[in-house]
């Protein structure tokens, strides 16, 4: 069984260590995996890389267009565990694209790693494959906004959100441009009891600058909502970069 793996350089799969830069888990040392392929298209996308290829029109702030062959590679299943645990770490993060888009071949995948503890991100619209579920320690749910330019009935599926709500090992983390986009995810969670604990709001930006400029306004409003704040730690060591 195979995984279709974004690329770090032509033919290279992005597969890394790194410390964990968003959610709850920032700061972790972690080994990375990144898939290609989603099923949504984030104009603000830092990783476009991984779905907007030559041919795709789907609206992005960059309007760069990716050759596929350069930015996809496909890799078997014992080859992409083998450099995971080349690379030392008892944590990975699966993120992407969208992971869960390829269950079946992550169940495999996982079930090479006894000992780690796995994070799976994910924009929430695709339920775990029933294989991979029990063997994954966190869910990273970032739900979609409106100013993601994604259309809410493909982005904000109902039942997805309720059965994320009732997941304890799910945490929300929303990406946040704008003071409205903060009122947006307050009635999200009303809507769909999403658990304020369990949410965090992450500013939307590319740059060390941007970060701390939307944080200064974002930090207040997090207390008013009683939900945490993510900062984007990778961004300010690294910047934004592939494999990191």
């Amino acid at each position: 069984m195979t995984l279709t793996l974004a690329t770090i350089s032509a033919g290279e799969p992005e597969i890394f260590a790194a410390l964990q830069g968003e959610g709850i888990s920032a700061g972790l040392p972690c080994a990375f995996i990144r898939l290609s392929r989603c099923n949504l298209a984030c104009r603000w996308c830092d990783t476009a890389y991984t779905w907007r290829f030559a041919g795709d029109n789907r609206p992005h702030v960059d309007g760069v267009d990716f050759a596929r062959e350069a930015n996809q590679v496909v890799l078997e299943v014992a080859e992409a565990a083998r450099r995971i645990v080349a690379l030392g770490q008892n944590r990975l993060v699966i993120t992407g694209g969208e992971p869960l888009l390829q269950g079946a071949a992550l169940a495999r995948l996982v079930a090479l790693l006894p000992g780690v503890a796995v994070e799976v991100e994910t924009n929430g619209t695709v339920p775990p494959h029933p294989a991979l579920d029990p063997l994954v320690a966190q869910y990273n749910v970032s739900p979609k906004l409106a100013h993601s330019g994604n259309a809410a009935q493909l982005a904000l599926v109902p039942e997805r959100l309720a059965a994320w709500a009732n997941e304890p090992r799910a945490w929300f983390k929303f990406v946040v441009a704008s003071p409205e986009d903060v009122a947006e995810v307050a009635e999200l969670a009303r809507a769909h009891a999403l658990p304020a604990a369990r949410i965090r709001l992450m500013p939307e930006g590319r740059d060390a600058a941007t970060l701390r400029a939307r944080m200064a306004w974002l930090a207040p409003l997090c207390l008013n909502h009683g939900f945490g704040l993510s900062d984007r730690l990778h961004i300010h060591l690294s910047g934004d970069t592939r494999g990191t």
